[in-house]
């Protein structure tokens, strides 16, 4: 008899991990990190609740770092069985697991340097090389191409637009069909089409992040142009932490169409992200399904100075003229963007403008309800910059659009079950379901386990 465990992602945005069990296999969809609220983040020290050796096989919707960023642990933890994903997937994960390492590795130095971590000697949760040893195990896939994961199981993945190689998982085990929504990418996506429907399913796993939402319809580049020239007129810079894939991509291709139409000044713009560089030079030379024309595709790839070197960067910080910089990460949790809140935020002249979902309990989240000082490597900074979110910008369905996504099915699943969006939106997308749909819901609890049955 099949069960499924929500072990991240119940009750929180972030963590997404899912435990399908069965007499045949024992399958692990989506290897998250936890983000957020320190009890959140000290679930990434928690073992998982079962043997490495016991588990078949791990199946990734995308390779954002709250699906995929627990790989390397688990690699580190004996685990050396495939991980089934997108090619798309594959690439990003090469490029966004070991950068998550080294600002790991980078982090606990620090503390320890400066003696302000709790732990004696502060250790970071995996090594770049424990990040190199889970790629290794990437098995990528094509869209829209049954696979076998475990013998007797088909597996597809269908785009679901969000980020390049982000997929839907439709997993037919056990004489049942379970169908993962991972994340739901937008349906009005300058850069990505929307998602792609699915017919059927026994139980859907349904993401929620902006389940009691609708993003706002303003124009986003009437907004950052705004938002731009008055911070530039008033002698100001404007910080952007953002989503190194993505949304950093998302923005270049705003403002490079800003700076052609000559609606912003000719103010430098700087990408400082190693991981966001790589992830855009990607975009610009190979297909990942982009809507883009090639020239709007080479104007955004032409935007922006690239800035990999960390004594350029630690330079550009330290220029004080007008400038918009585009670095990670997009909850401002790590990474080069610190070094530019440390400088930025207290001066009321800049703009820190997040492009996006502020996971609670993140500096971003913080920053954005108001906070007037924040506390980065060990020390607290004032915040006295004006800070803004334009979440017109996210690379999430909204609550709309989830239920133009769920118009697509046939019949309705025996069950869905609403996961990784706090408590709120999950509920409220539960109560819209059932009440327009006449769905069978249920809003699971952090390591609750259902039994499916054989219901559907």
């Amino acid at each position: 008899m099949a069960q499924l465990t929500f072990l991240g992602a119940a009750g929180t945005v972030t963590g997404s991990r899912f435990l399908l069990e069965t007499p045949a296999a024992r399958l692990l969809v989506d290897c998250g990190l936890f983000q957020g609220y320190k009890q959140l983040r000290l679930r990434n020290r928690k073992p998982l609740p079962f043997k490495m050796a016991d588990l078949d096989a791990v199946i990734l919707t995308h390779a954002h770092l709250d699906h995929s960023g627990y790989l390397p642990v688990l690699a580190a933890s004996g685990y050396r069985k495939p991980v089934w994903c997108t090619e798309l997937t594959a690439d990003l994960c090469h490029i966004l697991l070991p950068d998550a390492a080294r600002i790991q590795e980078f982090d606990a130095e620090h503390a320890n340097k400066g003696g302000y971590s709790r732990h004696n000697p502060s250790e970071p949760l995996f090594t770049e090389k424990d990040a190199r040893r889970a790629l290794k195990l990437l098995a990528p896939c094509l869209m829209n191409t049954d696979m076998e994961p475990v013998p007797g199981a088909t597996l597809r993945f269908r785009p679901a637009g969000h980020i390049p190689g982000a997929s839907t998982v439709d997993l037919e085990i056990d004489g049942k069909r379970i169908v993962f929504s991972g994340d739901l990418g937008r349906y009005n996506s300058p850069m990505f089409p929307p998602p792609e429907p699915v017919e059927r399913a026994n139980f859907l796993v349904l993401e929620s992040t902006y389940g009691d939402s609708v993003h706002s319809p303003e124009d986003p580049e009437a907004v950052l142009e705004a938002v731009i020239n008055r911070t530039v007129a008033r002698g100001g810079s404007v910080i952007i932490p953002s989503f190194a894939v993505g949304r950093a991509q998302l923005l270049l291709y705003h403002v490079s169409r800003l700076y052609k139409a000559s609606r912003i000044p000719p103010v430098p713009l700087y990408l400082d992200s190693p991981m966001a560089i790589e992830a855009t030079e990607l975009v610009c030379h190979k297909n990942t399904g982009s809507q883009l024309s090639l020239q709007e595709t080479r104007d955004m790839c032409d935007a922006a100075r690239l800035v990999a070197d960390a004594s350029e960067s630690e330079r550009i910080v330290a220029d004080a003229s007008p400038k918009i910089v585009l670095s990670a990460s997009g909850m401002a949790t790590g990474g080069r963007v610190l070094s530019y809140l440390k400088r930025y935020a207290p001066d009321p002249r800049n703009t820190i403008l997040f492009a996006g979902y502020q996971a609670g309990g993140t500096r971003g989240a913080h920053m954005v309800a108001g906070a007037k000082e924040v506390k980065i490597h060990g020390a607290w900074h004032a915040v006295r910059a004006e800070v803004l979110n334009l979440n017109m910008l996210s690379a999430h369905a909204d609550s709309d659009e989830i239920m133009q996504w769920l118009s697509g099915f046939r019949a309705p699943p025996a069950r869905t079950f609403i996961v990784h969006g706090e408590p709120g939106a999950s509920d409220t997308l539960r109560q819209r379901i059932e009440e327009k749909l006449g769905w069978n819901c249920h809003v699971p609890e952090h390591e609750e386990r259902v039994d499916l049955g054989n219901t559907g």
